[in-house]
C-alpha cells in the first residue's frame, strides 16, 4: 500500500521552479534549485533556512505593523504609560500606522475588556520574532514553542531567547502569556509551554559554554505567574484537582472577522439539525425580543417549499428565531485557548471545552511543576523545590485517578461537570509520555495503540472525522513532535523512528509538489490537501512549526533512516 501511494505521489511532482516567497500563496523560497538525488534533501532545508528570515518580524518594519487585511487601519498598542522606543515612534509616518497606549494597566488575563480596545490591533513586543506564516502575522504562544526548537536546531539562539522575552514582556504589561500579541486576545492564554521554552534555551547556551544563571533567576518569577494562572479559579476543573481551559470575554471571538457569521450561523444550524446534542448551547428566542442568554446574534429559522429561491419571501414561512447561548460562546473561547481550533473532542465545535479536564493540559502542568522544582534547585530555592516536587505528584495522583483508563490502556479527557471520562481518543494520550507523567505500565499500554493513530503520512490527530481541522484525518506538526518524542523517552525508539519517516517523508513529497510547507497534512493520503469545512478552512503556508519540528524530528533519526529520506525519489 505504502508504495503504491509513493508511486502516486511521484505522478503529481513537478519541477522546482525560480520565484519569489509569498506567505499568502504557495511559493518556493529564494535560491532553491531544482532538487536532485544527489542533493539529498538539502533543498527542504534551503527552505526552512530561508524561513526564518521569511518569517521573522520586528516591531520597527512595516511588515509587521501594517495590518494586511486592514492596512488603512493598522494600530499598534503599547502599554499604559510605556514610553515609545524611538525607532517605533518613526512608525507613524513611515507606514501609516497609528501609535496608541491601552486605556489601562493590565495585571491579569481579561482585566481590559475587548470594548475598552477599539479598533483592535498589534500588540507591541521589545525582541524580533518569528510568526506561523499564512495569515498568521503575529508572535503566537504555543507555535512559539516549536518555532524555537527549530531555532535552536539552526543555531539561532539569540532570537529565540528574544521570543522567551518578548514572553516576559507580556506577562509583566499585558498579565499573562497571550494566544497572540493582538487585542483581541488579551482575554485568554495558550497551552502552557513557557517553562519548556526557558529550559530550552537555558540547556542550548549552557551547551554552548554560556550558563546564564542570572537569566534564569529573571525567568523563575515569570515562569511562576504564568502558571498561577491555570491553578485558581476559573481555571480549576471542580474539585479534581486538575485544570482546564477557561477563556475570559463573552460574546463571538471577535478574531474571525469576516467569516464571523457565517461560522455561527453553521454552528447554530448543526444544533438544530442535532436537536440531542445542543444542550445549553443554543437558544430559542421564541416571542421574546431577546433571551436572556443570548450573547450573539439571532438566527431566523424559515419553512420553505421545496425549490424555493433562499431569498423568496413569499415561498417562506418563519418557524422560530434562535441563537446561541453564553455557554457555547464560553466554550468556544476556551476551545481557542486550548489550541485546538477546531475539533469535536469536547463536544461539536469544541462547545463543551471548559467543562473538561484536558490530559494535554494537565500532563503540560505536571512539566511546568517538574521544570519550576528544577529551576528552583538550580537557583538553590531548595524548599521551593521541595513543594514543587510535592505538587507535581498531586497532579500525576489526579490524572491516573481521572484520566487514565487501564482498560482501554489510554488516556482520555473527563468531563467534571458530568463526572464521567470521555471516550474521544485523541493524540494527547500521548502527552503524558512527553512529560514523563505516565509510569511505565502506563506508557507501555500507550505504545500498544500506537497502530490507532499511524498512518502513511504520519500520526492522526483524532479517530473521528468531523470535517474540522483538529480531527481525522489531519495530523499535526506539534502533535507528531510530542507523540514521538513521548515513545523515545520510554524506550520505544523503533516506533519512534518509523512515525518520524513517515511524516518526514510526507513533508518532503508534498514540499516538492508545491514548494512550500504547510501547517497541516492529511496523513491518511500523505498529501497536503484539506478538505477542512468546520472552521478554518485553508492550509496555511510557511509555516513556523512544522520548519521547526522537522528538523528536531531529523536530527534524532539514526543514519540509517537519514539515508532513506535522502534516497526519496524526485
Amino acid at each position: 500500500m505504502r508504495n503504491r501511494l509513493l508511486l502516486v505521489r511521484l505522478l503529481l511532482i513537478v519541477c522546482l521552479g525560480g520565484g519569489a516567497v509569498s506567505l499568502s500563496l504557495p511559493a518556493q523560497m529564494p535560491g532553491v534549485s531544482a532538487p536532485s538525488r544527489e542533493q539529498g534533501i538539502s533543498d527542504v532545508l534551503q527552505y526552512i533556512n530561508s524561513a526564518w528570515s521569511t518569517l521573522t518580524r520586528t516591531m520597527t518594519s512595516c511588515k509587521t505593523v501594517t495590518d494586511p487585511k486592514a492596512p488603512e487601519k493598522s494600530i499598534l498598542y503599547f502599554p499604559k504609560g510605556f514610553a515609545i522606543p524611538e525607532a517605533e515612534s518613526q512608525l507613524a509616518i513611515k507606514c501609516s500606522v497609528r501609535l496608541e497606549h491601552l486605556p489601562n494597566v493590565i495585571t491579569r488575563l481579561g482585566g481590559l475588556k475587548a470594548n475598552q480596545i477599539e479598533p483592535h490591533g498589534l500588540l507591541y513586543l521589545p525582541h524580533p520574532y518569528v510568526v506561523p506564516g499564512g495569515m498568521f502575522n503575529e508572535m503566537y504562544g504555543w507555535d512559539s514553542y516549536f518555532i524555537l526548537r527549530g531555532l535552536l536546531e539552526a543555531g539561532k539562539v539569540g532570537l529565540a531567547r528574544g521570543i522567551v522575552e518578548n514572553f516576559f514582556f507580556e506577562i509583566d504589561h499585558y498579565g499573562g502569556f497571550l494566544n497572540a500579541n493582538r487585542g483581541y486576545v488579551l482575554a485568554r492564554s495558550q497551552p502552557p509551554f513557557l517553562t519548556s521554552m526557558i529550559r530550552a534555551v537555558y540547556d542550548s547556551e549552557k551547551a554552548e559554554g554560556r550558563e546564564d544563571s542570572a537569566w534564569l533567576e529573571e525567568a523563575y518569577p515569570y515562569a511562576v505567574k504564568d502558571y498561577e494562572l491555570w491553578v485558581r479559579e476559573p481555571h480549576l476543573a471542580g474539585d479534581t484537582g486538575l485544570s482546564r481551559y477557561y477563556a475570559f470575554g463573552n460574546g463571538p471571538a471577535p478574531e474571525l472577522g469576516a467569516d464571523t457569521k457565517s461560522y455561527f450561523r453553521g454552528v447554530a444550524r448543526y444544533f438544530l439539525l442535532h436537536p440531542a446534542e445542543a444542550g445549553p448551547y443554543l437558544t430559542r428566542v421564541g416571542g421574546m425580543p431577546s433571551a436572556p442568554n443570548l450573547t450573539g446574534p439571532e438566527y431566523s429559522v424559515r419553512i420553505c417549499d421545496a425549490g424555493a429561491s433562499p431569498a423568496s419571501a413569499k415561498d417562506c414561512d418563519a418557524v422560530e428565531k434562535v441563537g446561541l447561548t453564553s455557554e457555547f460562546y464560553k466554550g468556544d473561547r476556551s476551545m481557542r485557548e486550548s489550541g485546538f481550533d477546531i475539533s469535536f473532542r469536547f463536544g461539536p465545535y469544541g462547545a463543551g471545552t471548559h467543562h473538561y479536564a484536558a490530559v494535554g493540559l494537565n500532563s503540560l502542568l505536571y512539566k511546568v511543576e517538574k521544570d519550576l522544582q528544577w529551576m528552583s534547585a538550580q537557583l538553590g530555592k531548595k524548599e521551593e523545590s521541595a513543594q514543587w516536587a510535592e505538587r507535581a505528584e498531586k497532579r500525576r495522583a489526579a490524572v491516573t485517578q481521572y484520566l487514565w483508563n487501564g482498560e482501554r490502556g489510554l488516556f482520555f479527557d473527563y468531563d467534571f461537570t458530568k463526572h464521567a471520562q470521555s471516550s474521544y481518543v485523541y493524540i494527547t494520550t500521548f502527552y503524558p509520555l512527553w512529560t514523563g507523567l505516565a509510569t511505565p505500565r502506563q506508557a507501555q499500554a500507550v505504545e500498544k495503540s500506537l497502530k490507532l493513530f499511524e498512518k502513511p503520512g504520519g500520526l492522526l490527530t483524532s479517530l473521528r472525522k468531523t470535517s474540522a481541522q483538529w480531527d481525522y484525518p489531519y495530523g499535526w506538526a506539534p502533535t507528531i513532535l510530542i507523540a514521538i518524542e513521548g515513545l523515545r523517552r520510554y524506550g520505544f525508539d523503533k516506533d519512534a523512528d518509523r512515525c518520524s519517516y513517515e511524516f518526514l517523508s510526507d513533508v518532503i513529497e508534498n514540499f516538492r509538489r508545491d514548494h512550500t510547507i504547510r501547517e497541516k497534512y492529511n496523513v491518511v493520503t500523505s498529501s497536503s490537501e484539506t478538505q477542512v469545512t468546520v472552521g478554518y478552512a485553508g492550509n496555511q503556508v510557511g509555516f513556523g512549526w512544522t520548519n521547526g519540528a522537522f528538523l528536531v524530528l531529523l536530527h534524532a533519526l539514526p543514519p540509517a533512516w537519514k539515508h532513506r529520506l535522502d534516497a526519496l525519489p524526485n
